[in-house]
């Protein structure tokens, strides 16, 4: 006779309590099986790659609870699944079946795109006077698993302010032991209005009298994995970029890529270290997550352009108890040569560097130094049950959970070049501080409005999409 353990944890409910009921838990348990329903298309070998724990040994109960709830996590951040359960079934008393039971996603979802061409809502909003002109508009077609293993496929065309099509595949692993993968993307674009430069920290953008393409560029990267533990990835890029511009754009700014030639042609690599060890990826309360990024633009020919760029982040995520927790992430990014061509200009303002409070402004330069933080309340939590009226079961529970932050951001963007028309901003100490909702809804979607004020002296509503880090 089985005895089911007194617990269970969706990842999407409200319910993060693993606390077990059964009164004298024992103090090791042994692992019979494990078993795993509703996996209709996913593959079992994904699920099990995930867990960090296997039949046939036994386990300090205290650490094995731990692990459930690390495992659960994990294999919640796959994005295949809208619940996840790890139930442990007493068959004796210390030994165990293991039950995980999820409910799949749905994977093949056509989508209309229409959105802002703008770095952000209030960019558009305030900057561009919410002109509908600057709208991309199409359609985008994504196969989140592919034949069962995970593998990721989209496909977008996109027409309005900026024309696209873009095409990515990706295979996490693809050796037995699950540990190596493969990406590809390509992706071309071509725009009519073009930023040029920044001036009063902000973008200035350019259109010719006969409304001509002004930039076509083309990408193209293969993307080698390796995923050797749990939360370690290792990212191995080899790509290349071809990005051609009108002459009219090197008559506005002659510097625009910075060998006065309207075309830039180069292949570029790049690795990148990445612990990710977060509860839920989309909008983590706990765990960590650093990314180490190196990336070399000009491999063989160099006369175009020879760059190094590096890039470092770190976030904390600090649970207080289930309603509050605190959230500190630090960003920092180098040029190693003193100018770069405006195609690859970073600086606050630019996704995902930003200062909360500095929303409508670009602040370009080659280093920046970006610490946030944000102190957070969970004051609402719960789904609401459709199924009368919705017949697919991957839609038939919509979750809710709003958040309460107060929030407080500063950095600091070295320009060497000290351009005068940006100088109000480029080199100084920013800070930006305010109040906020989030929201984290339907499929992991996230929208957060803010009130944020800056050293500055403004203050303004802004509008986001997207975790802040």
């Amino acid at each position: 006779m089985l005895l089911a353990l007194g617990w269970s944890h969706e990842l999407c409910a409200q319910d993060t309590s693993l606390a077990p009921a059964r009164q004298s838990p024992p103090d090791s348990v042994y692992v019979n099986n494990i078993f795993i329903i509703g996996n209709e298309k996913t593959q079992k070998n994904i699920i099990l790659r995930e867990l960090d724990f296997a039949s046939g040994y036994y386990y300090d109960w205290d650490t094995f609870l731990e692990i459930l709830q690390a495992d659960q996590n994990k294999i919640y951040n796959l994005r295949l699944f809208t619940s996840v359960e790890i139930t442990p079934l007493f068959t004796e008393d210390d030994q165990v079946e293991i039950l995980i039971r999820v409910k799949e996603r749905w994977y093949i979802i056509p989508s209309i795109i229409f959105q802002l061409a703008d770095r952000n809502f209030s960019e558009w909003w305030t900057n561009q006077n919410r002109d509908l002109s600057r709208v991309n508009y199409g359609l985008r077609v994504s196969h989140g698993n592919v034949g069962g293993r995970n593998e990721k496929l989209r496909f977008s065309g996109q027409l309005g302010f900026t024309r696209a099509l873009d095409l990515r595949y990706s295979k996490p692993y693809i050796d037995k032991n699950q540990k190596h993968g493969l990406a590809t993307q390509i992706t071309f674009f071509e725009q009519k209005t073009l930023a040029i430069r920044s001036a009063d920290n902000r973008q200035v953008f350019f259109t010719n009298e006969t409304e001509d393409i002004l930039r076509k560029s083309l990408t193209a990267a293969v993307q080698y994995t390796y995923r050797r533990t749990f939360y370690n990835f290792h990212f191995l890029t080899l790509g290349y970029s071809s990005n051609t511009v009108d002459e009219d754009v090197l008559t506005e700014n002659p510097n625009y890529f910075l060998h006065g030639e309207n075309s830039l042609r180069y292949l570029y690599m790049s690795y990148t270290f990445r612990h990710d060890n977060r509860d839920l990826a989309a909008y983590a309360t706990k765990g960590e997550l650093l990314q180490a990024t190196a990336t070399k633009y000009g491999i063989f020919n160099t006369d175009d352009i020879d760059e190094i760029e590096v890039s470092i982040t770190a976030n904390k995520y600090l649970p207080i108890n289930d309603k509050f927790h605190f959230a500190t992430g630090l960003t920092a990014n180098w040029f190693l040569s003193p100018n770069q061509p405006y195609t690859l200009v970073r600086g606050v303002g630019y996704n995902p560097n930003f200062i909360r409070g500095y929303e409508l402004n670009v602040i370009e330069g080659q280093q920046l130094y970006v610490h946030k933080n944000s102190f957070r309340w969970k004051f609402l939590d719960w789904a609401i049950d459709i199924s009368n009226i919705m017949p697919l079961e991957q839609f038939s529970t919509i979750p809710f959970r709003f958040y309460l932050s107060a929030n407080f951001d500063h950095g600091y963007v070295k320009d060497r070049n000290q351009i005068p028309e940006n100088a109000r901003l480029t080199n100084q100490y920013l800070y930006g501080y305010g109040l906020g909702i989030d929201l984290v809804g339907f499929y992991d979607a996230v929208f957060r409005l803010e009130y944020s004020l800056n050293n500055s002296g403004q203050g303004n509503l802004f509008l986001n999409i997207k975790a802040p880090f």
